[in-house]
């Protein structure tokens, strides 16, 4: 993604979402229609928080990273044990995010509990760098396939597409970045048109404003609706969404 991509826009505005399922073309689909909930998970722990952890690296992004964390970090607010937030990276050393702001990493690599939800967000490097970082993509691939899901905004998705962590599901990325990620993982199935996809426990969103979506989302599929609309109104944001332009691949659950 170029610096002037919608990537590095920090914005609260939703865009109103429809649910097509996965034999439809996302493109062509209806625009009309209520979001599709999938039965929530029934093993959430009961003593203990969810954990989230939210991979970052020099260059992360400020829209992909705070736009989840906050609305994960409000669930604590509406329901018990709710979800732990904290960020993870390579060494724990203090990095800045692409726009400037100096984050000091809460754990590295070497000393982070295990993650039950595990975001990526879209940093300077993920269509390149990142992607011939071994030791990333490695930690990427094996705390993935542990995580109950696994969440990328923006060109996250790049960094879960070479970690091996998309194959076999629908997934979308940036939009101004799709032809590239096509062209790099063309085995991908790849949906364009759409804020965020939902496929097993894959969940990838177009990024940049749209990242509060997938959060919001995320939040009714673990928690319901009440929680989801509690959250929102603490952040200004309408759960469920009104029906606008814009429609979410919504899959039924598989491995």
């Amino acid at each position: 993604m170029s610096p002037n991509g919608a990537c590095g826009l920090l914005a609260a505005s939703l865009v109103g979402l429809a649910a097509c399922g996965p034999s439809v073309d996302p493109v062509r689909a209806p625009v009309s229609g209520p979001l599709v909930r999938l039965e929530s998970p029934r093993d959430l722990p009961a003593d203990r928080p969810l954990r989230a952890g939210f991979l970052v690296v020099d260059g992360v992004y400020n829209s992909e990273l705070m736009a989840p964390y906050d609305v994960l970090q409000h669930t604590v607010f509406h329901i018990q044990p709710g979800v732990e937030v904290f960020t993870v990276s390579p060494d724990g050393a203090e990095l800045r995010t692409f726009e400037g702001l100096r984050i000091r990493p809460d754990y590295s690599f070497a000393d982070v509990p295990p993650i039950d939800v595990l975001i990526v967000p879209s940093a300077e490097g993920s269509m390149d760098r990142d992607l011939e970082n071994e030791p990333l993509v490695r930690w990427v691939a094996e705390t993935g396939r542990r995580a109950r899901f696994v969440v990328s905004l923006c060109d996250g998705a790049f960094l879960l597409a070479v970690a091996g962590l998309l194959e076999g599901r629908a997934c979308t990325t940036f939009p101004g970045d799709q032809d590239a990620l096509a062209t790099r993982f063309p085995g991908l199935d790849l949906r364009r048109g759409v804020s965020f996809v939902h496929d097993g426990r894959a969940l990838t969103s177009q990024g940049g404003a749209r990242s509060y979506d997938v959060a919001m989302y995320l939040v009714d599929h673990l928690y319901g609706e009440r929680v989801a609309q509690g959250v929102g109104r603490g952040l200004v944001i309408e759960w469920p969404p009104a029906v606008g332009t814009l429609p979410a691949v919504v899959i039924a659950p598989r491995r």
